[in-house]
């Protein structure tokens, strides 16, 4: 077993001369082994995907079941600040807002991950993000007035940003490289599970018309989720990648070894842990430009805030500004146009109360199963393809709900129902669990806390901005809006196909290889990440290309810089 006292060398020399040594050392050996995990392999997988899972559900859950209750009447009785009607037109933008101000509690609680994440860990953080969506769940069950709901939203939203921006680090980084793609796109399949199950829950209790059971039920059922989520990760191993950063080396091999069902001195284990230590000895001795040149060792640790701003080979700056846009992005195709006010939605098309809510859960549920496709092509296809796939038929879509909104009449007002669904689906299979998977995937080891924080809260800035003026832009540009999300779409066409590489069939180390090597050849990360050459992360080939050997030369084998 190898031992963790020292930063790694090339992987071609693990079980070579001294280091041969260390693996026979039984110290180690019984460290490793007391870590040992009763789930392994399979079962360990099925039980990190149901719990990751159960997180997303919980997400799409609270974003879906506001969609009906907004226009229920026992909810508009206890607060009639969100009645929109001739009498009260500017009431439209408090409706949007107590919408709204969820999106900046889950700012707020992105943005926190950028001090807490690599502080408390993965899981722990996740524990946390629960135990606050319960309190606010109860905060939001037991309001009796516009202001307490609204505090209550925004600490509800805290939970949710701690685990939006944890969960697909937390499940990318304990999943491999070949089912990485399909494992974080059951996740955003859940969310629409999520919406679907809060759609079809707004509709059966919208015949408690008589209590205020017919909003204050569905808001509480999320706080069930939350229970077996903070429950349900307690019985989770810790993230290998943040073990090796806090140097829990032996804890870190014994959770490599489960997922892989191995033994702890298989070559594959070896391997994996190895790229990760080489990925954490950048971390801690990485080379970049500087005023050293341009492979100068940077000794000295940086902040992880300041280390969003590198270039040079890691290319950090420009790998977090990709999660941030790749976030950005979903949300301004308008997605949230019909999450949160579907129900709104097809009232607007002349349908009635009972109708519009049959048909928002009905649009729910085709919403989910649309999802299911994309796991099995995901990691196939790719992701490009996908993204692109997504942008070309929204913003198809689009366009034709802007000239149906042109036109009155019976047979334009079904079509535009229809395409509701249609958009649905191309979001789905293109763009809605992209932007949990990609940003997670993209960055490198000693970015990945805060970058996801910030990609996530980019999410969250975009998801408020969208949600708060579709309110008040239907009552002012009405079908015109549809025309505004028509060009945010077309303009993410083009800027996916020249500047967002491909990381399917890639682990996360093996990104690091990719920048690397496309910023010493001067070329553009998107070209490599095409090619089928690139070495794989912890292979000697990889460790020249990352400049590994450099820093090897700056670092004795105690650890300390020579």
């Amino acid at each position: 077993m190898t031992t963790p006292d020292y930063p790694p060398g090339p992987v071609s020399n693990t079980f070579e001369g001294e280091e041969r040594k260390h693996y026979e050392e039984t110290g180690f050996d019984a460290e490793v082994a007391s870590h040992a995990l009763r789930l392994r392999g399979r079962k360990l997988t099925i039980s990190i995907a149901f719990v990751a899972g159960t997180g997303f559900t919980l997400f799409g859950y609270d974003q879906g079941v506001m969609s009906a209750l907004l226009t229920a009447g026992q909810f508009e009785k206890v607060f009639p600040q969100v009645v929109v009607d001739s009498s009260h037109p500017n009431n439209a933008t408090l409706q949007s807002f107590v919408v709204a101000i969820y999106e900046i509690g889950c700012l707020m609680g992105a943005l926190s991950n950028l001090w807490v994440g690599d502080r408390l860990g993965r899981r722990r953080t996740i524990a946390l993000g629960g135990c606050i969506m319960i309190i606010g769940a109860i905060l939001q069950t037991t309001s009796y007035s516009y202001a307490q709901l609204v505090v209550a939203r925004i600490i509800t939203g805290i939970g949710n940003g701690l685990n939006t921006s944890t969960v697909p680090s937390y499940h990318a980084e304990l999943s491999s490289a070949a089912k990485r793609g399909a494992l974080i796109f059951i996740e955003g399949s859940l969310i629409t599970f999520g919406v679907m199950i809060s759609y079809w829950i707004d509709f059966g209790l919208f015949w408690a018309s008589g209590s205020s059971a017919q909003w204050r039920v569905p808001i509480a059922l999320q706080i069930v989720l939350a229970l077996v989520m903070v429950f349900g990760i307690g019985f989770l191993p810790e993230s290998p990648r943040w073990l090796v950063k806090q140097n829990r080396n032996a804890e870190a091999i014994a959770v490599i070894s489960a997922l892989e069902n191995k033994s702890p001195d298989d070559t594959e284990v070896q391997r994996t842990y190895h790229a990760i230590r080489e990925a954490v000895a950048i971390e801690d001795f990485g080379t970049s430009s500087g005023p050293g040149g341009k492979d100068a060792p940077q000794n000295l640790k940086r902040s992880p805030l300041r280390k969003l701003f590198v270039g040079g080979r890691s290319q950090h700056f420009r790998r977090a500004s990709l999660g941030v846009i790749n976030q950005c992005f979903q949300q301004i195709t308008g997605i949230n146009l019909i999450t949160y006010y579907a129900t709104i939605l097809f009232q607007r098309l002349g349908l009635s109360d009972v109708t519009s809510r049959l048909i928002a859960a009905a649009n729910g549920t085709e919403y989910f199963f649309a999802s299911i496709i994309a796991i099995f092509i995901i990691d196939r296809i790719g992701r490009r393809k996908l993204m692109l796939f997504g942008a070309v038929g929204q913003c198809i879509t689009m366009i034709l709900l802007a000239v149906l909104g042109s036109v009155r009449g019976t047979g334009a007002q079904v079509v535009s129902a229809v395409l509701l669904f249609v958009f649905n689906s191309f979001f789905a299979i293109g763009w809605l669990g992209m932007t949990w998977l990609y940003p997670a995937e993209i960055v490198g080891l000693e970015i990945r806390a805060p970058a996801n924080a910030l990609s996530t809260s980019s999410n969250w800035i975009f998801n408020f901005v969208v949600v708060m003026v579709t309110g008040p832009s239907f009552n002012n540009i009405s079908w015109g809006t549809y025309i505004v999300f028509a060009a945010l779409n077309a303009f993410i066409i083009p800027v996916v196909y020249f500047f967002f590489p491909e990381t399917a069939g890639r682990s996360l180390e093996d990104m690091d290889v990719v920048f690397a090597l496309a910023y010493n050849e001067g070329v553009s990360p998107v070209a490599v990440s095409l090619r089928k050459d690139v070495p794989l992360a912890g292979t000697p080939e990889a460790d020249r290309i990352l400049g590994i050997e450099t820093i090897d030369q700056k670092v004795n084998i105690s650890g300390e810089t020579s």
